[in-house]
């Protein structure tokens, strides 16, 4: 009877080990960037991956999970390092979180070369899109082309024949002035590749002026947007001369740092806070009960990023040790985007549609960013026709 008793303890012990293990959350990494003047892109991604986890009780599609979450300053050096040390020592096989393409053309090849997964809430630069697309590498924001190609449709939608453009030269700037030419009919005046540190835009408000263009298209997220618009207002051309621009231009941090100078301000997106669906509203109501602050598209890619992972965990109870298998799930696209109709293309990127915004005063006569009409529907992207997959 002693053995007995002994075993039976020595059998409920090893039943409660094996229970504590099943339930060890999936670690997943987060490299994104958290300071400097573009620091509240990534807060907001960060913020809104962990508010969908938060909203499923520690859990993503039912399996337990850690975000360990790292800064990269904007530094592909910086980004690497860390993506070391998740794949290397921490054993991470799942990452996301990037906000900037120089530091995901740093970051993701040698992730994927690990035979890791990595998940884009934002950065989608041409190069990985086409002929180097990945099995293992999936963006849920956009290819970074579709959202300039959007706004080169709204500008001739709005009857704009002669266009100036801006944008800073890293891969994404070089990808929002190819997007805008690609779907733009009129006249482009004048290119110009500004720093992506840059702050300062005098000569350029100066080129702007001589080119006397009927619309300027700038391409600055974060700090460097909200320098370029207060350069704008105070050069004399705000009214004077309508900017279109991609919605990295225009959130609502950057809208409530701006005010009423950027009223008229056309913008397209694939997202905004006023889309009238259920998955929208429930998210939009969670972040201000949590947070209480702006809410920007940034933080919508990151909450959609949260659910795509949490659709395909589903799937594979939890695990990721099976690329193929997760890859099944994750393809699926089996949640409710708060974007409304998404799915992935042949080059895992999303196909979506795009929307046409105006900054305008509510009721209250505040400015906001107002959906007025779609642009397209059901877009893919240029590079997908490259893709083996």
């Amino acid at each position: 009877m002693k053995n007995f008793r002994i075993l039976a303890v020595a059998a409920a012990a090893m039943c409660a080990t094996s229970a504590v293990h099943a339930q060890e959350p999936l670690k997943i990494g987060m490299i994104t960037t958290l300071s400097g003047p573009g620091g509240y892109l990534g807060q907001d991604i960060r913020d809104a991956f962990q508010l969908a986890i938060d909203m499923q009780g520690g859990k993503l599609g039912g399996a337990p999970v850690q975000v360990i979450v790292e800064d990269d300053a904007l530094k592909p050096g910086q980004g690497k390092q860390i993506a070391d040390k998740f794949i290397k020592t921490d054993k991470i096989k799942l990452l996301t979180g990037i906000v900037f393409s120089n530091v995901a053309l740093a970051v993701v090849p040698d992730v994927l070369d690990a035979d890791g997964i990595y998940v884009s809430p934002n950065a989608g630069p041409s190069n990985l899109a086409g002929k180097e697309c990945n099995a293992n590498y999936y963006v849920v924001s956009w290819q970074n082309d579709s959202l300039h190609e959007s706004a080169g449709q709204n500008a001739n939608n709005l009857g704009y024949k002669k266009a100036f453009l801006l944008a800073p030269n890293y891969q994404a700037g070089k990808d929002a002035l190819e997007g805008f030419k690609r779907t733009f009919k009129g006249e482009v005046l004048g290119e110009v590749f500004t720093r992506l540190d840059q702050t300062d835009f005098a000569a350029e408000m100066a080129q702007i002026r001589a080119a006397k263009p009927d619309v300027v298209f700038q391409f600055h997220p974060g700090g460097a947007g909200i320098a370029f618009l207060r350069q704008y207002q105070q050069a004399g051309l705000t009214g004077v001369v309508p900017m279109v621009v991609p919605s990295p231009s225009m959130d609502a941090v950057t809208l409530k740092a701006i005010g009423e100078p950027a009223l008229g301000l056309n913008v397209s997106a694939q997202w905004n806070s006023d889309f009238d669906n259920a998955a929208n509203k429930e998210f939009v109501a969670a972040w201000m009960k949590k947070y209480n602050r702006p809410i920007t598209y940034y933080a919508s890619q990151g909450y959609d990023t949260a659910l795509a992972i949490g659709a395909a965990l589903k799937a594979t109870g939890g695990k990721v040790e099976d690329a193929k298998a997760f890859r099944t799930a994750m393809l699926k696209a089996d949640f409710k985007s708060v974007r409304g109709n998404f799915k992935f293309g042949k080059n895992q990127h999303p196909i979506q549609d795009w929307y046409a915004m105006r900054v305008e005063k509510d009721e209250a006569g505040v400015p906001v960013i107002k959906t007025t009409g779609k642009i397209s529907s059901d877009v893919g992207d240029f590079y997908a026709k490259d893709c083996k997959l």
